[in-house]
């Protein structure tokens, strides 16, 4: 497979300024100090419901079906652990098939994935106008409008995103550490899920009303909900900032470096340059990146009570509240997911010049006005293509638990009782770890933008046939940012 940035020892140095640079001081303590303190109180709740709900017999059994022959009925089991492990294992290797297939067809993939889009949108809003459920019809009708319409502008930039992708790929394959963090990340995010889930299962058993695991009178239904929302608010945010420490270990490593300073064949590149880039977020801009996630984790929140919400308003009959509560859900995502699109750019500010995250956020909006947001619709197409592949990969891993649970049929599952919360968790879990893969890529994509708005005649030297497209569709992009 013909690489597309050739590396030559013939290229220039370029002067990095103050990147890689950062300031010698901690950013953002206090959401550092939050940060912690909140990681550390879901660790002690953690750990005082597992304990009281395995001396209860919690846990028991093992793998398939002769496995589960202890345990009380009314939870989870040791071969439900099992198969939460089996299918993360298959979720990894399905992620990693898929990223190989979309690097080796990459423009036929996304013209794909942007037809399923368009039929999703239209099959949902059919949906709902089929279920009389009128507030979601209408919000997926323009949806559905707008995506059919918006068609040929984004089919008409598949060359160029497809462009942009494949160099991305290219670089990752020179510096294996992309996918070593990756997969770090991953293997965290899996991890911590799956405690999460335990830590909930266990919470419901000791604190419930009438729970063999409730030996006091404080035992509540309040208490179990209050619990409960504090235990997915720190797995939210914990599981923010995983993911947004590996794309700042990517953006200020590889990624970055392979922009300012070359291939590593041109010898300019610093050794260790990903341990070194990790080394800084996690320790000066851990507070910075905190900062960030806390403000998607609250939007987050929010748009969970809003759809708990529309759902009681359903069950008690009012549609008026569950079609207001379902636009409010619907406005709470659109800004939750601008924010994040916003804040990935402004974690690469922070991985590169060691920013705290107010200014990192200014500098990325002056970088938006400046360039423009039309060329970043290229960024767009290339998330869109690998959340597609994470959807593909949890329907998949929601298969493979499904076989499992009918020729194995675990005890704890001998009525079916578990089978569709398994299924859901299982779904969760491959479009998880897709989705933690794919955040690679995608941070070598936003990287090369950051560099490009900043510095473009850099992008010329590293990827000519690149620079050549984005200079054609979008000359204001390569005209240089001024600096401030």
């Amino acid at each position: 497979m013909q690489e597309l940035y050739p590396p030559s020892h013939s290229q220039p140095d370029y002067d990095t300024g103050d990147r890689f640079k950062p300031r010698k001081r901690i950013n953002d303590p206090l959401f550092l100090i939050f940060f912690i303190a909140q990681l550390l109180g879901f660790a002690a709740l953690s750990g005082i419901s597992i304990s009281s709900w395995v001396s209860n017999g919690g846990l028991g059994g093992g793998l398939g079906k002769d496995g589960a022959k202890t345990g009380i009925p009314v939870v989870l089991n040791r071969s439900a652990l099992y198969l939460l492990l089996l299918i993360t294992a298959a979720a990894v290797l399905l992620s990693a098939i898929y990223l190989m297939l979309t690097r080796a067809f990459t423009k036929m993939i996304m013209h794909i994935t942007l037809i399923l889009t368009i039929l999703l949108n239209i099959g949902i809003c059919i949906y709902y106008w089929f279920t009389r459920y009128y507030s979601g019809a209408v919000i997926f009708t323009i949806i559905a409008i707008l995506s059919v319409l918006s068609y040929f502008g984004f089919r008409d930039r598949i060359p160029l995103a497809s462009l942009l992708l494949q160099v991305v790929f290219d670089v990752a394959k020179h510096h294996k550490n992309v996918y070593v963090v990756a997969f770090t990340s991953l293997l965290l995010q899996a991890a911590l899920a799956v405690w999460y889930l335990f830590t909930v299962i266990a919470t419901y058993s000791k604190w419930t009303p009438g729970s063999p695991s409730c030996l006091s009178s404080s035992c509540s239904s309040s208490k179990v909900a209050g619990l409960v929302f504090f235990e997915t608010f720190s797995f939210l945010w914990t599981s923010q900032v995983i993911g947004n420490v590996a794309l700042a270990t990517l953006a200020g490593g590889p990624f970055g470096a392979w922009y300012y300073f070359g291939p590593r064949d041109m010898g300019q590149m610093p050794e260790y340059v990903t341990l070194s880039s990790f080394w800084r977020v996690s320790t000066m801009s851990l507070g910075s990146i905190a900062f960030g996630s806390l403000i998607v984790t609250v939007l987050e929140m929010i748009r969970l009570i809003l759809n708990l919400a529309q759902n009681n308003a359903n069950m008690d009959g009012h549609p008026v509240e569950a079609c207001l509560a379902c636009c409010a859900a619907c406005f709470v995502g659109c800004i939750e997911g601008l924010v994040e699109y916003f804040n990935r750019y402004a974690y690469i500010e922070i991985a590169l010049y060691g920013k705290p995250y107010i200014e990192a956020a200014k500098d990325t909006w002056h970088l938006f006005r400046d360039r423009g947001i039309d060329a970043l619709v290229n960024d767009s197409l290339v998330g869109m293509t690998l959340t597609w592949g994470g959807y593909a990969i949890g329907l998949m891993s929601s298969l493979f638990a499904y076989l499992y649970l009918r020729f194995t049929a675990p005890t704890f599952n001998a009525n079916g009782q578990y089978t569709a919360p398994m299924l859901l968790y299982a779904f969760l879990i491959g479009l998880q770890c897709s989705l933690t893969l794919s955040s690679a890529i995608e941070a070598g994509v936003s990287t090369i933008f950051v560099g490009l708005g900043e510095d473009p005649q850099v992008l010329e030297l590293r990827a000519p046939a690149l620079f050549g497209l984005i200079a054609m569709h979008y000359p204001r992009v390569v005209s240089g940012v001024p600096h401030h």
